[in-house]
């Protein structure tokens, strides 16, 4: 019997190591989509990963000013794409779902057909991109609907380390999320080291003055190999220090470039947080479909799961 993320996840001494992908255009043949779907799990068969994650894009236009580098385009439901990816795979699969454009009534169908139609076990629940627009639901109904709903998931949140070099908050908004049921976090794409090292620090004083286990982090990571990407990555709020993106962007090799500053930035954060006792995990993405960049996500993958599992193992001498 395989064993399940929960129970994982529940294991602080292992690394936990992911792939992030998006569901395929709406539009797409059903036969393309198991084709897209395929061609992913082949590239993956080189690496030992647990399992993959799966999006829920939608437009967040409304959070910024800036036009979007690249178009927006409507997606297959994440739980199909997840559903055939864990068909054909045999991993688990973490579902993202944004619960900002349905009312509670709607999100209970919801979790009732990702269960029941799906078999979706693993999730993340996602908020609106900013407070305009028309919200039906917000992110604290929706975790108050869910922990009253019959059916149990593994629910996890998103963390983005910046809005804590923002607010200063963000390891107090960790905490209410773990007491509104989420049991794991997921990062936004990790370029500003010392951002999540803050971030981290202050997450880890936090629940060690209240008395309570921190909850597993996983670290978003992703190749850069464009000043298109660069600017997509920055439209989505990802912080770039200026030092970092000329670093990328007048070398020889942007995306080789890119591939040891995350390395580099991964190590700066487990020197620093290693000993604060915060289980965590890693997920490699490539933000683009460009082959160059999907074919760096791999060789990434490979390095940062190996720098990881280094040091965990360097936890138990």
């Amino acid at each position: 019997m395989s064993i399940s993320l929960q129970q994982k996840f529940s294991d602080p001494s292992r690394g936990v190591y992911f792939v992030g992908t998006t569901p395929p255009r709406d539009n797409t043949e059903p036969e393309k989509v198991t084709d897209i779907a395929d061609k992913l799990l082949a590239r993956l068969r080189q690496i030992d990963y647990d399992g993959l994650i799966v999006y829920d894009i939608q437009d967040e236009s409304s959070r910024t000013s800036k036009p979007r580098p690249f178009p927006y385009m409507q997606t297959l439901d994440p739980r199909e794409y997840s559903s055939l990816l864990r068909t054909r795979s045999n991993h688990a699969i973490i579902t993202y779902k944004s619960v900002a454009q349905r009312d509670r009534a709607d999100f209970e169908r919801w979790l009732e057909e990702s269960r029941n139609q799906y078999d979706v076990q693993d999730m993340v629940l996602v908020g609106s991109p900013s407070s305009d627009g028309d919200i039906q639901l917000s992110l604290p109904k929706a975790y108050e609907a869910l922990q009253q709903h019959p059916l149990d998931f593994h629910l996890g949140g998103v963390t983005i380390a910046e809005r804590h070099a923002s607010k200063g908050n963000e390891h107090l908004r960790l905490l209410a999320k773990t007491e509104q049921g989420c049991q794991f976090f997921i990062s936004q794409a990790v370029y500003n080291a010392q951002a999540t090292i803050d971030l981290l620090s202050s997450y880890a004083r936090e629940c060690r003055s209240r008395g309570v286990a921190p909850q597993r982090i996983i670290l978003t990571f992703t190749p850069c190999g464009s000043a298109k990407t660069l600017e997509f990555m920055q439209w989505l709020g990802i912080s770039v220090p200026d030092a970092t993106r000329w670093r990328i962007l007048d070398a020889t090799n942007p995306l080789a470039e890119s591939i040891r500053v995350c390395r580099s930035n991964l190590d700066q954060i487990l020197d620093s947080v290693a000993d604060l006792g915060i289980p965590l995990g890693l997920n490699i993405e490539s933000l683009t479909n460009r082959k160059d960049e999907i074919d760096a996500s791999i060789r990434l993958f490979k390095l940062l799961k190996a720098t990881l599992d280094l040091k965990l193992a360097e936890q138990q001498l």
